[in-house]
């Protein structure tokens, strides 16, 4: 287990599946249990739950 990331607004999530559009980056909307992302690629907002961003989290760039 690689531990908690420690994800904050404005922060850059590359995940490692891409979204439909093509793109694999997200930026961090709102952090908490559940994180609130928004496609870079076209602009749509996600909630998913803390435990699968972490899981599907290849590299996170800091804002």
């Amino acid at each position: 287990m690689a531990g908690i990331i420690p994800y904050e607004t404005g922060d850059i999530v590359e995940m490692k599946k891409k979204h439909p559009c093509g793109s694999s980056e997200w930026e961090i909307l709102k952090a908490g249990a559940d994180i609130k992302m928004k496609c870079l690629g076209c602009g749509h907002e996600i909630i998913i739950k803390r435990s699968l961003a972490q899981k599907n989290t290849k590299k996170l760039k800091k804002a």
